[in-house]
């Protein structure tokens, strides 16, 4: 019998091997906005670009590889990134350290050629955009003047935010904190930890702060069937050093999701009170779906290989 998370990982990988056309931004199945086309092209790559390090790739990612190589040749992927030129450096920057390997690279180097210099400075960046900042421009191989990781990290999410007390919670529901926050501490974690690929920097004081933050967050995510920051709060306590099913919130964010996937493999949204209707046509449904499945998939191959040494 499976484990919970290798059935998590093999329905998400299937549903999405399964709809990959809607990841093709020039498909004529996608009718979104350039931008949401992008995106979801993005995450793909970021999902195979992350199993690729594992020690052993999920073969169901093949197909996957396949369309990312193509995509990242193809000229009118970056074009994508111009039409709303207040993301073209953003999405220039991720789509660059997301390159896949033996591809020609004339158009990535093309792409951070163009980058603006003013998206590489720390100036008028929170310390959460600067670590952002900082990861995609290391990963890409491109100069910037981020602060190193030593000193943002007392100021980044991670470690400065704190949770509400009783009667202070942000929100009617007693979250601990807002989604924004809880979703920049999410990603606070990868960044640092590049998505367990490494050790995010913290100890003492700031590691046992930020796991009790994660803890929190993921108690609540989970008693308000939150599918997608749970997902993301697992892997952030394996980030953290943790091993998330031998925790109780850990174990339990992972049954939630188990509850959640449907018998295709897809978690059917963000979360219960945001999943989509079964009556939606397949572009709505995907555009429903296939975040927090893709980051459900993402979440259960990591957590479920070893660590790296």
């Amino acid at each position: 019998m499976s484990s919970p998370l290798e059935q998590l990982s093999a329905g998400a990988l299937g549903w999405l091997g399964g709809n990959l056309d809607f990841f093709d931004p020039f498909s004529a199945n996608v009718r979104s906005a350039p931008l949401a086309r992008a995106k979801a092209a993005l995450e793909l790559a970021l999902l195979c670009h992350c199993a690729d390090r594992l020690a052993e790739p999920p073969q169901a990612l093949g197909e996957a590889g396949a369309l990312v190589r193509g995509l990242w040749q193809d000229p009118d992927l970056p074009r994508l990134f111009a039409e709303v030129p207040k993301y073209t450096s953003g999405y220039g920057l991720i789509y660059a350290a997301l390159a896949p390997d033996a591809i020609d690279d004339a158009q990535v180097r093309a792409v951070l050629a163009g980058l603006d210099p003013a998206f590489l400075s720390p100036r008028g960046k929170s310390p959460y955009q600067r670590v952002e900042v900082r990861h995609y421009a290391d990963k890409a191989g491109v100069r910037h003047t981020i602060e190193p990781y030593a000193e943002l990290l007392p100021h980044s999410p991670l470690v400065a935010f704190r949770a509400a007390g009783p009667g202070e919670a942000p929100s009617g529901d007693g979250a601990p904190l807002t989604l924004p926050q809880a979703y920049a501490v999410t990603h606070t974690a990868f960044y640092l930890g590049d998505f367990g690929r490494t050790a995010p920097g913290l100890g003492g004081d700031a590691l046992a702060h930020a796991r009790d933050l994660a803890d929190r967050l993921l108690r609540h995510s989970v008693e308000h069937d939150l599918w997608d920051l749970a997902a993301e709060l697992v892997l952030t306590q394996f980030i953290l050093g943790s091993e998330p099913l031998d925790t109780p919130s850990g174990a339990a964010a992972v049954e939630c999701l188990v509850r959640a996937q449907r018998p295709d493999g897809a978690l059917p949204g963000r979360s219960a009170a945001s999943a989509a209707d079964p009556s939606a046509s397949g572009g709505e449904f995907f555009r429903a779906a296939y975040h927090t499945t893709l980051v459900t998939a993402l979440m259960a191959l990591i957590v479920a290989s070893p660590r790296p040494s």
